[in-house]
């Protein structure tokens, strides 16, 4: 009886473990759905104009991406925490530190934010001006130890779905964001809290996918370990399909023509980076010409110098000479009024008859 009741306990437990991996796999698959669907929002809503803080698809997108770094995140305090929380800012305030030129020292600094929770809020908009949003969460991924630290079994940062999320995040490098760091939004005490009610449209078909990509992870979710098929499927005509065609197009077209105009600018600058460095280059080898010119006076005199030491009047006639004359010169063209030997007409003493 003992070992029936045994038994039972240990199919229950492995019941109640399955029913619990598969919870949170939904999780994940919802988060980064949702995610999917803000980032192609942002990229759609995008104008000339920088987006900010009053705009509710970017306060979507970041309470959004909030519960993406949160998601089984270890415990809730921390006594490393000067306020007593514990959030996804302590594993990127070390799991990015060796980005170069990072923004952690910076935020540190703002003042009038010093919740953990705040700080973290701070560092999304931060990246997002910055446009590195996609590099500094890559960067933190390659930290596996700090990743493995901070978070339990089945997070997000631990599955491959961190992967899908930084490609994502690339495409918001298009977009020009401007935050002001204080007020309420990132005050801390208040939880971040996701508004469905945009995506609601897209739960009854597959109509607003625009590649194979998106449907395959549908597909996917709607596996064994995830929740069962929507059993509604609307009535689409000929006319309503050809529309939502062209809109696909539509949108397809706004995300390159925005990642289009990001790429040029990128080229502009290294274009411009590259004719300051052809200058410099320039300037310094103008410097090592006249460098190497001077050199070569220079030796001219102290060998001059030198020789000055010998009594000897034709060491001192030929330093005399060649102190005088230009570097560019060499003695094959010398002319005769140039000669180092003055030979008079008249016979020296030492060699006249006695």
């Amino acid at each position: 009886m003992e070992t029936g009741c045994g038994r039972t306990a240990m199919a229950m437990g492995l019941t109640s473990k399955k029913a619990s991996a598969r919870c949170v796999g939904v999780e994940r698959k919802n988060l980064i759905t949702v995610c999917r669907f803000s980032v192609k929002t942002l990229l759609e809503k995008y104008t000339a104009e920088p987006i900010d803080d009053s705009s509710e698809e970017f306060v979507n997108f970041a309470a959004i991406l909030e519960h993406i770094l949160s998601h089984r995140f270890k415990g809730s305090g921390s006594w490393f925490s000067s306020d007593g929380q514990r959030s996804f800012w302590e594993y990127l305030r070390l799991a990015c530190s060796k980005v170069q030129n990072n923004c952690i020292a910076s935020i540190e600094n703002i003042e009038n934010i010093s919740t953990s929770r705040a700080k973290g809020r701070a560092w999304i908009r931060v990246a997002l001006m910055e446009k590195r949003l996609s590099e500094y969460v890559s960067a933190a991924l390659r930290d596996t130890k700090t990743t493995r630290r901070f978070y339990d079994d089945g997070a997000i940062m631990l599955r491959e779905e961190a992967t899908v999320l930084t490609g994502m995040l690339i495409g918001l490098s298009a977009i020009d964001f401007s935050f002001c760091l204080k007020g309420e939004t990132l005050d801390g005490k208040s939880p971040a809290v996701i508004d469905y009610t945009p995506y609601l449209k897209f739960t009854q078909s597959y109509d607003y996918l625009s590649d194979e990509e998106d449907r395959r992870s549908v597909d996917s979710s709607n596996s064994e370990e995830s929740v069962p098929e929507h059993p509604y499927i609307p009535l689409v005509t000929d006319e309503e399909s050809w529309s939502n065609k062209c809109r696909k197009m539509e949108q397809r077209f706004k995300i390159v023509y925005a990642q289009k105009g990001y790429l040029e600018e990128l080229v502009r600058l290294r274009e411009s980076q590259l004719k300051n460095v052809e200058t410099e280059n320039k300037c310094l080898r103008a410097k090592v010409e006249e460098l190497t010119v001077q050199n070569g006076h220079i030796l001219a005199h102290c060998f001059c110098a030198s020789a000055g030491k010998d009594d000897t009047p034709s060491m001192l006639g030929l330093c005399g000479s060649l102190a005088s004359l230009p570097s560019s010169k060499s003695l094959a063209s010398l002319k005769s009024s140039e000669c180092l030997v003055n030979i008079s007409a008249e016979p020296s003493p030492a060699l006249s008859p006695s």
